[in-house]
C-alpha cells in the first residue's frame, strides 16, 4: 500500500501533526526508516485472546502471534518494493510504518508516467508473488491438496514450522489478491489509474478509480454489516483513501505552473523582538493576522505562530523575542507551490517567510493556499 506524503491542504482536513504518532522505530533498510505504529501490539493481543478463548494453549497462540509477525516481515518486503522501484525515478521514500491493517510506503509523489507509476504500483504485490512461490517449494502443497479437508484441518491444528511456512503462503497470496482490489489506497487502484491514464488522462482517471474504489468501499461496508465487521473497517479505508487520492490529483492539477508568489501574502505587520505580546495581540484582534514574521534590521530572526501567542496570552508584557521560534525556514517566491506544500508537510508547519533574494517580501499559509485552490479551480 502507497501513500504519498503530500496530502491535500483543504482546511478542515488539513492535520496539526502530520507525523505518526507513537510509533516505534525498528530500524533502516536502505535508508528508509522502518516504524511500527503502537496499535499493532493490539493486533496480536486480540490474536491471543482469540486463540484462548477457542480453546488453543501458549504453544498455538506463539504460533498465531509468529504468524502474525513473519507476514509483517513479508509486508516490509512488499513495502520496500514499491519503495526501491520508486527510487529508480528518483522518488525518495521517508518511512515505511506497520499498522493492524497492514503496511504504509510514504513516498514523496507517485510518477506521473503512467508506465513509471504501473511499475511502482505492481512491485509490492510481485514481491509477495516470489515469496508465496519460494513458499511453495519448501512447503509440501501436494499433499494438502490430495487430503480431505478433515486432515487437512487436523493437520493445520498442530503446530509446527510446516504449519506457519503453510498458512504464511495462504496469507502472501492473499496479500496479492487483497492488494490489487481496484480501489484506491491499494495497489490495485493504481494499476487501474495507470491503465487508464493511457487514454483518457491522470486526472480523469483518478476520478474514475477513486469512484470506482467508492463504489466497492460500499459493497465491503454492506458485507462487513452482514458477515465480518472488520470489512467495514476496510470499507471506511477504502473509501476515504479514494476520496484523498482524488482531491490530492485535482489539487495538483489545478496548482501545476503556479508559484509562491502568485499566492503569498504581500500585506504582513512586521513585528520586532522588542516588541510585546500585547501589541501582537492588539494586531491579532485588530485584523485577520495570526502568525508573524518577526524581523530586526531588515534581517528576519524568528517566527510567532498562533499557537505560541494563545500560550503565552496570560502574561502580554512578555517580549516577542524572548517566545519565538528561532529555528524556522524561508520559502522562496520562486518555489512551485507543491513544493511549498511538500515543505509545510515535513516542517509540520502551516506559516512560512517568503522571500526573494534573500530579502523579506511576504508570507505562505495553509489558508491562502486553499483561497488560491478554491479560486483557480472554480475559474479552470
Amino acid at each position: 500500500m502507497i501513500i504519498v506524503i503530500v496530502k491535500p491542504i483543504d482546511t478542515d482536513y488539513f492535520p496539526k501533526k502530520l507525523s505518526m504518532k507513537g510509533v516505534l522505530k525498528l530500524g533502516r533498510i536502505a535508508g528508509i526508516k522502518i516504524e511500527v505504529h503502537w496499535t499493532f501490539s493490539l493486533l496480536l493481543i486480540w490474536v491471543v485472546y482469540l486463540d484462548l478463548r477457542s480453546g488453543g494453549n501458549i504453544t498455538s497462540a506463539i504460533l498465531n502471534v509468529s504468524l502474525i509477525l513473519s507476514l509483517f516481515f513479508c509486508v516490509v518486503l512488499h513495502e520496500l518494493g514499491h519503495a526501491l522501484t520508486a527510487r529508480r525515478f528518483a522518488i525518495q521514500t521517508k518511512r515505511i510504518t506497520l499498522l493492524p491493517i497492514g503496511g504504509v510506503a510514504s513516498l514523496e509523489k507517485m510518477p506521473e508516467k503512467p508506465g513509471q507509476e504501473l511499475l511502482v504500483a505492481l512491485a509490492g504485490p510481485a514481491v509477495n508473488v516470489v515469496i508465496a512461490i519460494l513458499l511453495a517449494l519448501v512447503v509440501p502443497v501436494r499433499k494438502y491438496l490430495s487430503m480431505d479437508f478433515e486432515n487437512i484441518e487436523a493437520l493445520l491444528s498442530s503446530p509446527g514450522l510446516e504449519t506457519l511456512l503453510f498458512y504464511l503462503l495462504i496469507a502472501n497470496v492473499m496479500l496479492v489478491i487483497f492488494n490489487l482490489i481496484p480501489a484506491f489506497p491499494m495497489d490495485g487502484g493504481r494499476v487501474l489509474r495507470a491503465l487508464l491514464s493511457y487514454g483518457m488522462g491522470r486526472v480523469k482517471a483518478t476520478e474514475v478509480a477513486a469512484t470506482l474504489g467508492q463504489i466497492l468501499a460500499v459493497i465491503f461496508f454492506i458485507l462487513g454489516l452482514m458477515i465480518n465487521p472488520f470489512l467495514v473497517l476496510i470499507a471506511f479505508f477504502i473509501f476515504f483513501g479514494a476520496y484523498g487520492e482524488n482531491k490530492m490529483v485535482k489539487q495538483e492539477f489545478v496548482l501545476h505552473g503556479h508559484y509562491v508568489k502568485e499566492a503569498m501574502l504581500t500585506q504582513i505587520t512586521i513585528i520586532l523582538p522588542t516588541d510585546s505580546l500585547q501589541r501582537v495581540i492588539e494586531v491579532v484582534l485588530a485584523g485577520t493576522e495570526k502568525d508573524f514574521v518577526v524581523a530586526e534590521n531588515g534581517k528576519i530572526v524568528g517566527i510567532l505562530d498562533h499557537k505560541t501567542i494563545i500560550e503565552h496570552a496570560k502574561d502580554p508584557s512578555v517580549l516577542v523575542g524572548d517566545i519565538m521560534k528561532r529555528d524556522f525556514k524561508t520559502i522562496d517566491s520562486s518555489l512551485e507551490i507543491q513544493r511549498a506544500i511538500g515543505i509545510m508537510s515535513q516542517e509540520r508547519s502551516r506559516f512560512f517567510p517568503v522571500v526573494e533574494k534573500h530579502k523579506l517580501i511576504g508570507a505562505i499559509n495553509t489558508a491562502n493556499i486553499n483561497e488560491f485552490i478554491l479560486l483557480k479551480a472554480n475559474f479552470s
